[in-house]
């Protein structure tokens, strides 16, 4: 009966940072270990849905135009794009949380 409520209790302080953490860019571990990043769009009593980001390159095309066969020895690298997909995922599989950390650069040089 305790480990039951420990559980709970745990689960229920998960849920807690989960509902601050809604609509922003978050870091995930599970259980088992994996992780990955995406937004946190939805927390349940026992689910959580999060658009999780996933990296697309663009297919080269076989009919090129003109203006792509002159860069043939140097070519244009493909473009890379971030898609989102919406998965949900169990709360009692869900292990860490924490916020995406983003660095900024001042928009001037500062000299000191």
């Amino acid at each position: 009966m305790v480990l039951e409520n420990e559980n709970y209790r745990d689960l229920s302080t998960l849920q807690d940072k989960c509902n601050k953490y809604v609509y922003y860019h978050t870091t995930l571990t599970m259980t088992d270990g994996s992780t990955f990043d995406g937004i946190i769009e939805s927390v349940d009593r026992d689910m959580i849905t999060v658009l999780v980001g996933e990296n697309v390159m663009e297919d080269e095309s076989e009919e090129q135009s003109n203006e792509e066969q002159q860069y043939a020895p140097y070519r244009r690298p493909r473009r890379r794009y971030r898609r989102f997909r919406r998965r949900n995922f169990p709360l009692g599989a869900l292990a860490t949380l924490a916020l995406l950390p983003y660095i900024t650069q001042s928009p001037y040089p500062y000299y000191y």
